[in-house]
């Protein structure tokens, strides 16, 4: 029987969520984080009844072969769904190119995915320095070991790859962001953004920092990761 992937939103358009690409965004359901800041409540906590079917996906890049040349899948976080390489495997039949976003914990799957070829560019979300890593993300006592193996797995992958950094007020400090560039240093593609509420939080007193203060975060990132940038701003 074949597993059918939850799929809970469909942007059937964008320039901006691929790099270098016409896309359509793919969102997955369900998340095992719980990130007070996360802007996609409904697709991780409050799962609606909305589903869009594999089918109607499939149907509309037959009519857009013209038009897009990859698809963005997000969430949630895809890699929890159990046939995501069937998915990506038939995305790619059909001539797509591939950008997979990932919090990093399932490093064994996103290995298979890059053995098999079925990602072109992998934005991967680094949520604070290691010691701040389980608070930051709501799950108490949280082992970084597979955030670490994914970062390792990326730099030497050879695929083309981001990280990336939703920066706020409630977690995130100068000294933070710091100890987090230097774990991660050697990434030649490194993005801070500043927290925007959507008004679809898990916890609504989540607040971003002034520009003044992303611009300072960006200095001391960039004494380790020297071509990091500031990304909505």
């Amino acid at each position: 029987m074949v597993i059918k992937m939850l799929i809970k939103g469909f942007q059937t358009l964008t320039v901006l969520d691929f790099p270098g690409r016409t896309a359509c965004t793919v969102f997955t359901g369900g998340c095992n984080f719980r990130c007070p800041f996360c802007h996609n409540a409904l697709l991780v906590t409050e799962l609606d009844d909305v589903v869009y079917s594999e089918e109607e996906i499939f149907a509309h890049l037959e009519r857009r072969k013209n038009v897009l040349d990859g698809v963005a899948i997000t969430g949630g976080e895809p890699l929890l769904q159990k046939d995501i390489e069937r998915f990506l495997y038939e995305i790619k039949e059909k001539g797509f190119a591939i950008k997979l976003d990932t919090n990093g914990s399932f490093p064994e799957k996103l290995e298979g995915i890059l053995q098999l070829g079925l990602a072109d560019y992998v934005a991967m979300d680094i949520k604070n320095c290691p010691e701040r890593y389980g608070e930051t993300i709501g799950v108490k006592n949280f082992d970084i070991t597979p955030i670490e193996k994914s970062i390792d797995l990326l730099k030497n992958s050879g695929i083309d790859y981001e990280f990336r950094t939703t920066v706020t007020a409630d977690f995130h400090t100068i000294s933070d962001i710091e100890k987090l560039a230097r774990w991660i240093q050697g990434t030649p593609k490194y993005f801070l953004q500043n927290f925007e509420d959507s008004g679809n939080l898990i916890d609504g007193s989540c607040k971003g920092v002034s520009r003044n203060e992303m611009r300072e975060m960006l200095k001391v990132v960039q004494k380790y990761i020297p071509r990091a940038e500031l990304r909505g701003m």
